[in-house]
């Protein structure tokens, strides 16, 4: 097989790979409105501590960074369908720790699979649509990952809290994320395909040179990213200050909504 790079040439699997990070944003968008409102009136945490109600959010920032971490190496070594797959297995508990958890504990657990999925699976989903475009393809690519990644977050977090208003907050996050791992897992098993033979391609086509370039090590890269690179520290703060504050609306602003009147519906539209 001679791999051919392009979005229109791979188009088939370019958009299954969209879809992969549509239903990781999914899996996220969902606990966005209701785990703070289920933190509130199933375990009574918003009223009286603000530490551990912002547990599962730090928990999941914790576990997604170390997993991003990991996740090149890891698809260098096993490829990216095993490390994708291997992504939804590890979201399979969510839904059951959601229905049945009888402390807060139960969701923090749910939290950390819910870190190790977004962190597995939205960096493979990327990592072979970058595999399968040209070089010249990139921007468009992280930019149309980030839509159908961030669309996925959107229209979740109103379909879940609709859910959760006619059923009720657990019973809707168990069928909603039930479904949507069952059906991205499925599509991960049986119909995505290893893009690591693409990724090849790319690096037989580079200049010699940068083929007979040592690969840097973690310890170079983040002295580049983090000290001696201005523009690489500059975007590394500012995605530092959109994550905080991103964090800060998915923990505080369903609380403030629903204390200020506001259905669960209609907190979860906003």
């Amino acid at each position: 097989m001679n791999p051919v790079h392009g979005i229109r040439a791979n188009w088939p699997q370019f958009v299954l790979h969209l879809a992969q990070v549509f239903f990781v944003g999914a899996t996220v968008g969902m606990t966005r409105t209701v785990l703070p409102v289920l933190a509130e009136t199933d375990f009574g945490l918003a009223a009286h501590s603000f530490l551990a109600l912002s547990t599962f959010v730090i928990v999941f920032g914790l576990v997604k960074s170390l997993l991003n971490l990991v996740a090149g190496g890891l698809s260098d070594r096993w490829g990216r369908k095993r490390v994708l797959v291997f992504g939804w297995l590890a979201a399979i508990p969510i839904p059951f720790l959601i229905l049945f958890g009888q402390s807060w504990g139960w969701i923090i657990l749910a939290t950390v699979f819910l870190g190790i999925n977004q962190g597995l699976a939205w960096s493979m989903a990327l990592n072979s649509k970058l595999d399968l475009t040209r070089a010249e393809q990139r921007g468009l690519v992280n930019g149309l990952n980030e839509f159908a990644g961030y669309v996925g977050v959107a229209l979740a977090g109103v379909l879940a809290a609709f859910l959760a208003h006619w059923i009720g907050a657990r019973m809707g996050l168990f069928w909603f994320s039930l479904a949507v791992i069952s059906v991205a897992l499925t599509l991960g098993l049986w119909v995505v395909r290893e893009t690591r033979p693409w990724a090849l391609a790319h690096l037989s086509q580079a200049p010699e040179a940068a083929k007979k370039s040592k690969p840097r090590t973690l310890r170079d890269v983040f002295w580049q990213a983090s000290v001696k690179h201005p523009g690489l520290l500059a975007l590394n703060q500012a995605g530092l200050v959109e994550k905080f504050t991103d964090s800060i609306v998915w923990l505080f602003f369903p609380i403030f909504f629903l204390a200020h009147g506001m259905s669960l519906a209609a907190a979860g539209s906003l």
